[in-house]
Order: structure tokens, then C-alpha cells, then sequence
């Protein structure tokens, strides 16, 4: 796989500018699933992660509710540095959307935006054109409910109204915060900052039109705190159609 140079880094305050306020009505919270694809072996990541960091923390752009997930790749890992985070099963996810979107090769750092979008990491202005883009079609309502922590084990509830699409049904975990000092590779003796860092991801059902969905879920917690992130996608890693999230404390 390719692992561009991509752009020179670029300022976070400029990525945050690019990002256009007031791009969707001020009342209206439509929830906006952010994917980054990274690695701690790529010298051109931290900027974007950094974006990520600011999407999350400042919730920039009105009527947006910015739900983020870091996913660490695992194909730079052979030069130097293994990244602690890093996933294959989050390799064969950023390969599908390559094939689906036509994108050459994977590549690092790349957003994907509503699964529909995706753009080198830190160019804020294909950000900002996302962004607008994303919120143009209503997110259709998913819910957490009961979730609870109990004995190691994360109990959570999750249900969609019936409606006239397909969608798969999936929940992810995440850890809020992660950190690394990094000892090799491109990012050698950097320190490096992580936000909603993926863990876990599974399918857990699919939407019926008639009966919509309603299940009980268990998952095995993260000993730190986490989030809880269930959304709506399209058959075949398509298109993200609705997402919500809730914080989980160990």
C-alpha cells in the first residue's frame, strides 16, 4: 500500500477557519460521523489528529454534532515503530471504503465523512465542503438507552424506529484519550495525543422497515474512560445515515 508524503501540515487554527459556521440551521444538532484513518508511524498524521482532537473537543460548526472515531491502521507498523493502537480489521474497513469511494490505494491520514466523503486529513477546505455536504440529507434518529457499567461489563440498549431503508446497524468503543511517547519511526521521539481511539466495532443487526430495531447489548469495558458510539450504515460500508454516542466511565 502507498503511503503518500501528502500535504505540507498545516495550522489547526487555519483547518478550523475552513470549517464554514453556520453551515446547517443553528437549532438542528444532525449528528456528523468522522473517521480518521492514522498511524503513529506516519510523520504527515498528527496534524489531522490534532483536527480531530479540535472537532471533538470545540464542536466548531453550529448545528453539527461532530461524533469522531480514530482508527489506527496496521500497515505502517514495519517501519520502526508498532503502533500500540493499530488494528488490521481497521485496515480492511479503510479498504473497503477505498474500493467504494475509488480511491487508488489506502492512505494515511485520511477522513471519511457520513462514510460518503473522504479527503487527506488535514485540508480543511475539502473539510469544510464535507461538512456542508454531510448535513444536507436529515440523520435518521438512533438511540442509546440504559447504559451502565456493572462488574466489568457495559450494558446499553440501542433502538431505530421502523423506516422504509436498509441500513446496518453498529456499535463501536472507543477510549477518550490515549498517549504515546514514540521511540522509532517517522514520529521518533515525538509525543503524540489521541481522541476517541476505536477499540471495538461490531454489526449487531439490521434495520427492519416494519419492526425497526430493539436489542440489549453487553460489551467488555475499557479500563479508562470511553464512549459508546452506535450509527446507521448502508449495506456494503456505504453511506453513514445516523449516529449518536454516550460517554462510559469504567
Amino acid at each position: 500500500m502507498t503511503r503518500n508524503p501528502l500535504f505540507a501540515s498545516l495550522a489547526i487554527g487555519f483547518l478550523l477557519a475552513a470549517v464554514p459556521a453556520g453551515s446547517a440551521a443553528p437549532n438542528a444538532a444532525i449528528p456528523v460521523l468522522v473517521e480518521l484513518f492514522t498511524s503513529e508511524g506516519c510523520s504527515s498524521c498528527p496534524p489531522a489528529d490534532a483536527f480531530l482532537r479540535n472537532l471533538d473537543s470545540k464542536q466548531p460548526v453550529p448545528g453539527i454534532q461532530f461524533i469522531v472515531l480514530e482508527e489506527h491502521v496496521d500497515y505502517w507498523d514495519g517501519d520502526g515503530w508498532k503502533d500500540p493502537f493499530s488494528s488490521h480489521e481497521l485496515t480492511l474497513r479503510q479498504t473497503e471504503y477505498a474500493q467504494r469511494l475509488h480511491v487508488a490505494e489506502p492512505y494515511t491520514p485520511e477522513m471519511v465523512v457520513n462514510g460518503a466523503f473522504e479527503f487527506v486529513g488535514n485540508d480543511g477546505n475539502r473539510a469544510a465542503q464535507a461538512f456542508e455536504k454531510a448535513v444536507t440529507t436529515p440523520a435518521m434518529p438512533i438511540r442509546i438507552s440504559s447504559a451502565a457499567v456493572s462488574g466489568g461489563t457495559l450494558h446499553a440498549h440501542i433502538d431505530v424506529d421502523p423506516a422504509d431503508v436498509k441500513a446496518e446497524i453498529w456499535i463501536a468503543l472507543a477510549i477518550d484519550h490515549a498517549e504515546s511517547q514514540v521511540l522509532r519511526g517517522e514520529n521518533g521521539g515525538h509525543y503524540l495525543e489521541h481522541v476517541a481511539v476505536l477499540k471495538k466495532l461490531s454489526q449487531i443487526g439490521k434495520l427492519d422497515k416494519q419492526r425497526g430495531f430493539s436489542k440489549d447489548i453487553t460489551l467488555k469495558t475499557i479500563a479508562q474512560p470511553s464512549r459508546l458510539i452506535a450509527f446507521l450504515q448502508e449495506p456494503g460500508q456505504g453511506k453513514i445515515i445516523g449516529a449518536t454516542m454516550v460517554a462510559i466511565q469504567p
